[in-house]
């Protein structure tokens, strides 16, 4: 059964940090491309990031580019997302996907992340 575990986001103030993990049970992770979407309240899902499958390239959506960065650690089947210089509209629903482009098929739960002071 295939699961992507994502842990529990969080509250961060504008300009802080949080650190998101993704934990895949079920399938090959080292064989796939990942990435991470969002969904903010009233809005639809965006594309944030993905990362190869090896992890050596990694794309990024120009409102995070310079503020966020993907990672992977396939020996652990863990993707994580760093998330610097935290603005209020990165608030919103992230959830773990397979696929490069959030086309792989499998979606996690999804955790909530609010920036506000």
């Amino acid at each position: 059964q295939v699961q992507l575990v994502e842990s529990r986001g969080g509250l961060a103030q504008p300009g802080g940090s949080l650190r998101l993990s993704c934990v895949v049970h079920g399938f090959t992770f080292s064989a796939y491309g990942m990435s991470w979407a969002r969904q903010a309240p009233g809005k639809g899902l965006e594309w944030v990031s993905g990362i190869t499958s090896n992890g050596g390239d990694s794309y990024y959506a120009d409102f995070v580019k310079g503020r966020f960065t993907i990672s992977r650690d396939n020996g652990k089947s863990t993707m994580y997302l760093q998330m610097n210089s935290l603005k209020p509209d990165d608030t919103a629903l992230y959830y773990c996907v397979s696929g490069l482009y959030n086309d792989g098929g499998y979606w996690g739960q999804g955790t909530q992340v609010t920036v506000s002071s």
